[in-house]
């Protein structure tokens, strides 16, 4: 995939659906009576994966004309699967199917690709054990293939030594199958798109600081579910639209949830000039968004805002390339157990274009300001980075060429379209 320079940015986009949100719409569809119609869903392949698993254990799921309508079958209503559940590339449809698959009366196994078979599975093995479930790593690593043995289940208060919506997720999740009220409480708050949406179809979940509580055995009614544009995706066209001269992009209809929120706080501290337009605060929150060219300079991304941020701290890296003075990420130790190495990634692919940047145990170093030439980016088949780097192309001198750059169709499949769509 090569990119080449651009002039400048004009137009606007309905970014594609979020992804965590059209995950978690199939799956709790699945576990409620009746019809769930989800509109906007986004039919990128991780999201087709949950679809999938969902169909072996039984559930009609129809996909007609963009809407998505899920049957379902109610909280105990999934069967044996039919054949091992193959989640694909996606971390959050292996996470969150094992909290539901821990309670179950049936045997299941899940895999998925290369990257998630070395991606940590012991943060959601630990918690579903001490509920009681009998999950094994095949292989005997912590990754997946997993094998799961459904079985009653005990309420915890599960103390999690990482901010991960995965983590969380899937104990509560878990947690409507137990024999009381299950707990788990963050070091910071993660995203909150399961406590929203268990509540919206009946669950009873409540939220006091960084702890999150479910009562067992929910009554889940099928629902309609319009899913915001996801902000991950709406990054790449943020960062695009302050970086390269001239432009103006308007954003539509972008989820704007307080957890979520990260990359327009860290724009705004490096100078962007962007405006929130038709605001709506219900369920999840959205907006439009107006982004103009910004002079953007460096400054420091740490501590609680992390968790807000970290599949966009890929694009903040490349931002910071281009912004005046050193940006330094902290506390972004998460970055090196995604579908690669991000932190790594991003450093050795920045250094071929000429950036002056450190890797640290929890993230980079980035002097930024000075002119960055083409070079081929190998992106380890990680649909984050493929996507930085295709905006880092429209500004550098010379083509900048992406390796597997069709990595994107995990999260984005219209990705390079829309991007070139805007370009003059």
């Amino acid at each position: 995939m090569e990119i080449k320079k651009a002039k400048r940015l004009r137009g606007s986009l309905a970014i594609p659906g979020d992804k965590s949100i059209s995950h978690r719409a199939v799956m709790f569809g699945s576990l409620a009576e009746g019809t769930t119609r989800i509109t906007n869903f986004l039919e990128g392949a991780d999201c087709l994966s949950t679809i999938s698993c969902f169909q072996k254990m039984g559930i009609d799921i129809e996909n007609t004309n963009g809407e998505i309508l899920v049957h379902g079958k109610g909280l105990h209503g999934l069967t044996a699967p039919s054949d091992i559940l193959d989640v694909g590339n996606s971390g959050t449809t292996t996470r969150l199917i094992s909290g539901i698959l821990a309670g179950q009366d049936f045997f299941s196994q899940l895999t998925g690709d290369a990257s998630i078979q070395k991606r940590p599975m012991k943060r959601i093995m630990t918690p579903l054990s001490q509920m009681g479930a009998d999950i094994v790593s095949v292989s005997g690593n912590d990754c997946a293939p997993l094998r799961i043995s459904g079985k009653k289940l005990h309420a915890i208060h599960y103390n999690s030594p990482v901010a991960s919506a995965q983590v969380k997720s899937c104990v509560l999740l878990a947690g409507m199958y137990s024999d009381g009220i299950t707990s788990v409480t963050e070091p910071v708050l993660s995203r909150n798109h399961t406590e929203i949406m268990l509540n919206y179809f009946g669950a009873d979940v409540t939220s006091e600081g960084t702890t999150a509580s479910v009562i067992p055995d929910p009554s889940l009614y099928g629902r309609e579910v319009l899913v915001p544009g996801d902000i991950s995706s709406a990054a790449y066209f943020i960062a695009a639209g302050l970086l390269v001269p001239d432009s103006e992009i308007l954003l539509k209809n972008v989820g704007t949830n307080p957890t979520r929120d990260g990359i327009l706080r860290v724009c705004k501290a490096m100078g962007a000039d962007i405006t929130l337009l038709n605001e709506t605060t219900d369920g999840e929150p959205t907006a439009d968004l107006l982004i103009r060219s910004s002079s953007l300079h460096g400054t420091t991304v740490e501590g609680a805002i992390i968790p807000t941020l970290i599949d966009e701290l890929p694009m903040i890296a490349v931002m910071a390339a281009f912004a005046e003075g050193t940006t330094v990420i902290r506390d972004a130790k998460e970055l090196r157990v995604k579908e690669s190495d991000r932190i790594q990634v991003m450093t050795e692919n920045l250094q071929q274009m000429g950036v002056d940047i450190q890797a640290t145990e929890d993230g980079m170093i980035i002097h930024g300001g000075k002119p960055l030439h083409g070079a081929e980016i190998d992106s380890h088949l990680d649909h984050r980075v493929a996507m930085s780097f295709a905006v880092a192309g429209l500004l550098c001198d010379g083509p900048l060429t992406i390796k597997n750059g069709e990595c994107v169709n995990i999260s984005y499949p219209e990705f390079y379209s829309d991007l070139y769509s805007l370009a003059e």
